[in-house]
C-alpha cells in the first residue's frame, strides 16, 4: 500500500512537470526504481508509460482547446514521431545507447546556454514556415526526435520544445502543447512493445495514470494562465536538472 501511494504521488508531480514542459520521466523513473529495486528495468520502465501516456494523452487535449495548432502539419509529424520512436526500439536491440550517456548532459548544457543568453526565445509566436514547408520541418524534428526517445530517452520533451521554438518559431506555450501531441505518440509506441513483451504492471499503471492524468490537469491550467515565460522558466528549470541528473548518471557512478 505505502509503494502504491509513493509512486502515485510521484506520478502527479510528474503529469504537472510533463504537461507544462516535460520531463516527468525525470521524478517517476528513480521513484520506481527505488520503490522496486528488485523489478526487472523494462518492466519499470513499461509501466512507467502506462502511465504517462494518459497524462500527456490528456494535456495535448486540454491544450487543444485553448492554444490554435496547426494540425494538417503536426498530425503527420506525430505519426513520424510514433514511427521513429519504433524504430528507435529496435535499433537499441542491435545497438548501444551507451556512447549517448556521456554527450547527453553537455548537450542539454548549451541547449540551457543557448536559451539563457537569447532573453527574447519562445516569448512570441511567430512561425517561421507554413504549408508543406511547416510540415516538412516539423515531421524531420519528429523522426529524429522519435527516434531519440525509443533509442535513449532522457529529456524528449525539453529536445521537443526548443527545437519547435528555435526551428519552428513557436514560443514555449505553443511549443509545449506541440511536444505533448508527440510524446503522447512516442508513449504509444513504446507502451505497445513493452506491453508486447509483458513488461507492463497494469494493476499499478492504472493507478498511476489517475495522478498523472491530475497533475497533467493542474499543470496545463498554470501553463494556460500563465503563458509563455512560466513555460520559458519550468523549461530552464527542468533542463538545469536534466544535466545535473544526467552528468551524475554518466560521470558521477
Amino acid at each position: 500500500m505505502l509503494e502504491t501511494l509513493t509512486v502515485a504521488l510521484a506520478s502527479l508531480f510528474a503529469g504537472f512537470i510533463d504537461a507544462v514542459v516535460g520531463g516527468g520521466g525525470l521524478v517517476l523513473v528513480p521513484a520506481l526504481f527505488g520503490v522496486f529495486p528488485q523489478a526487472a528495468p523494462a518492466t519499470l520502465f513499461g509501466t512507467n508509460k502506462g502511465a504517462a501516456i494518459w497524462g500527456t494523452a490528456w494535456a495535448t487535449g486540454q491544450y487543444a482547446r485553448r492554444v490554435q495548432l496547426n494540425w494538417r502539419a503536426l498530425l503527420p509529424a506525430a505519426l513520424l514521431a510514433l514511427l521513429g520512436s519504433f524504430v528507435g526500439a529496435w535499433t537499441v536491440t542491435l545497438v548501444s545507447p551507451g556512447f549517448l550517456r556521456r554527450a547527453l548532459p553537455l548537450i542539454l548544457l548549451l541547449v540551457l546556454a543557448y536559451t539563457l543568453l537569447r532573453k527574447d526565445l519562445g516569448r512570441h509566436h511567430a512561425p517561421r514556415f507554413s504549408g508543406h514547408r511547416e510540415t516538412l520541418v516539423a515531421a524531420v524534428i519528429a523522426l529524429v526526435i522519435g527516434f531519440y526517445d525509443g533509442f535513449f530517452g532522457p529529456g524528449t520533451g525539453s529536445f521537443f520544445v526548443f527545437l519547435f521554438v528555435r526551428v519552428l518559431g513557436y514560443d514555449f506555450l505553443h511549443a509545449s502543447a506541440t511536444s505533448k501531441l508527440m510524446n503522447t505518440a512516442t508513449n504509444a509506441a513504446a507502451l505497445s512493445l513493452f506491453a508486447f513483451k509483458g513488461h507492463v504492471w497494469w494493476h499499478l499503471a492504472a493507478v498511476m495514470a489517475v495522478t498523472n492524468v491530475l497533475g497533467s490537469l493542474i499543470g496545463t491550467r498554470l501553463a494556460l494562465a500563465r503563458g509563455a515565460g512560466f513555460v520559458r522558466g519550468m523549461f530552464i528549470a527542468v533542463v538545469s536538472a536534466l544535466i545535473l541528473k544526467t552528468a551524475w548518471d554518466a560521470f558521477g557512478r
